[in-house]
């Protein structure tokens, strides 16, 4: 096809990369294996023959369609395209993901996001997410993982109107007497137990209550309800705390965990979408430390 469209060898040869002997056996050689001449050469020119000519206006709208195909393909590898999935808590989702997300799906509107909100210590792999976003201690070691948040806090807080309905909680075990707001995790079939710590002291408790969510955002709600105490992160209602809506409890016992990680397999080639997204998570606790 090249040689055809430049009728000349030389000039065929430089645009293809080999040398000039090398284009001219390779052309020859299709020509024996196809039984016909394909190309008339003489001293001044090249120019295809009758069955070089069908040859070639059968050939080369394929082989162009081909590039074109290519060319899109290698588009799409610059430009973020497609969906990410990303499987996250509400509160990361909410604190972390969805904000910093905004202007990066402003930015590229062919890149779309599936975000699942799941307590669940969901494989990635095998439910077919992009990334997922976890506090940092319960990243597996295999994958790749990258900080976008500060350490977190745990608080038990209450509403006014139940902390004055029964005496205060002084110690871990006391929450056993309090109505609790449960959070269930979807891998467990227990209850998700209270962790806390004081100094080297580290208790685990068991708690319980009327109300059994999966969504820290109704355990709030019920907080304010005055329905119980509930174990949240504590920058979520210290906005609540502050205006009289819910006050600490056993603040000496709250506990810090290791921030929120996006994290993705090692031994996947991320896309350029997934890297944005990743990039743009990121880049929202560098500007913060």
């Amino acid at each position: 096809m090249t040689v055809a469209r430049e009728r000349n060898f030389t000039r065929a040869a430089a645009q293809l990369g080999v040398s000039q002997s090398a284009l001219s056996r390779t052309v020859r050689a299709l020509e024996e294996r196809m039984g016909v001449p394909l190309l008339t050469r003489t001293t001044r020119s090249v120019s295809p023959t009758e069955a070089g000519e069908g040859l070639l206006s059968s050939i080369e709208p394929r082989f162009l369609e081909i590039e074109a195909d290519l060319e899109s393909l290698r588009a799409m590898t610059d430009r973020p395209a497609g969906t990410v999935r990303i499987t996250s808590t509400d509160y990361a989702a909410s604190t972390y993901v969805w904000p910093r997300l905004q202007s990066l799906l402003r930015q590229y509107p062919e890149l779309k996001i599936e975000l699942v909100n799941d307590y669940g210590l969901s494989d990635i792999v095998a439910d077919r997410f992009d990334i997922g976003v976890r506090l940092g201690d319960q990243v597996a070691k295999d994958m790749i993982a990258v900080r976008i948040a500060p350490d977190m806090t745990m608080a038990i807080v209450g509403a006014p109107s139940y902390l004055q309905s029964r005496p205060l909680p002084k110690t871990p075990q006391d929450l056993t007497l309090h109505n609790c707001i449960n959070l269930r995790l979807p891998t467990r079939d227990s209850l998700l137990s209270w962790e806390l710590n004081k100094g080297r002291r580290e208790v685990q408790v068991r708690v319980e209550g009327q109300l059994t969510f999966n969504n820290v955002y109704q355990m709030v709600d019920a907080a304010l309800g005055g329905f119980g105490l509930a174990n949240v992160p504590k920058d979520l209602v210290e906005p609540d705390v502050k205006a009289g809506r819910l006050g600490w409890v056993l603040e000496d016992w709250y506990p810090t965990f290791v921030g929120h990680h996006a994290y993705y397999p090692s031994r996947r080639k991320s896309s350029r979408a997934v890297e944005l997204v990743v990039d743009a998570l990121k880049s929202g606790y560098r500007r913060r430390v």
